[in-house]
């Protein structure tokens, strides 16, 4: 997995966040477009799945949160602590309530945000992830980890808001991830990725090969759980994934 990264970076100069997107292809299609995204788009999906989507999605987004401000931390300079404050806000001011108010609409009662106990395996297993990732590595290291999340979301829902369905739960939750904002902010961050990750190359680019390659390790892990994720919320069993750093 690391050799295909690098290899992609030696035959042609691109982003940092480009190289990674590429590499993770096959999960990232697969996540997108999802059957369960789709049957958001339609309107069909059954509203005891979306509940269980949200009931899921609230506890993940708190230690999602928590994740951020890690990354905050170790933010190199104003720039990236004012980019980064902004991704937190997001979630905070708009993701999380939203997501509350949505499980409530459909039913649901959202308590025990932040319960452990209360979360799928896969849940768990993910929000580990992104905690471990982001307190014990760099700022580059935890918005990699980060980053499939929201710049998945932008993708799947930028392309449905020519079309919402009927149900406004479902146009709703579109709408806030397929806005141009939302879209703004995705460009962001990439391009934060791209400027951290991009430093170490300028002066030394073996040493930037090898700080590229950890870096994919860590967006290719996020990336499957994002596809495990949905396969949990919609009920089916989250495919194999290959050795972390192995071709």
């Amino acid at each position: 997995m690391i050799s295909d990264v690098l290899h992609i970076m030696s035959d042609e100069p691109r982003a940092v966040s480009a190289c990674m997107r590429q590499r993770g292809a096959a999960f990232w299609a697969a996540a997108t477009r999802h059957p369960m995204v789709r049957q958001i788009a339609a309107g069909t999906l059954p509203p005891a799945t979306f509940r269980w989507y949200f009931e899921q999605n609230i506890l993940y987004l708190g230690e999602y949160a928590r994740s951020i401000s890690l990354t905050i931390s170790k933010a190199q300079d104003l720039a990236a602590a004012n980019v980064l404050t902004r991704f937190l806000h997001q979630i905070v001011c708009t993701e999380i309530p939203a997501n509350i108010d949505f499980c409530r609409r459909l039913g649901g009662s959202p308590t025990g945000a932040g319960d452990a106990s209360r979360m799928h395996p896969v849940t768990y297993g993910y929000t580990r992830h992104l905690l471990s990732t982001c307190a014990l590595e760099d700022c580059a290291a935890g918005l990699t980890a980060l980053l499939p999340c929201q710049w998945s979301y932008g993708e799947l829902a930028a392309p449905l808001m020519a079309a919402l369905p009927g149900d406004p739960i479902y146009a709703d939750w579109i709408a806030m991830f397929g806005n141009a904002a939302y879209g703004d902010l995705v460009a962001e961050t990439t391009g934060l990725l791209d400027r951290l990750a991009g430093g170490p190359a300028e002066t030394d680019p073996q040493a930037g090969q090898l700080d590229v390659g950890r870096l994919a390790v860590i967006f290719d892990r996020s990336t499957a759980y994002e596809l495990q994720f949905w396969d949990m919320a919609y009920g089916v069993v989250a495919p194999a994934v290959p050795p972390w750093g192995k071709e």
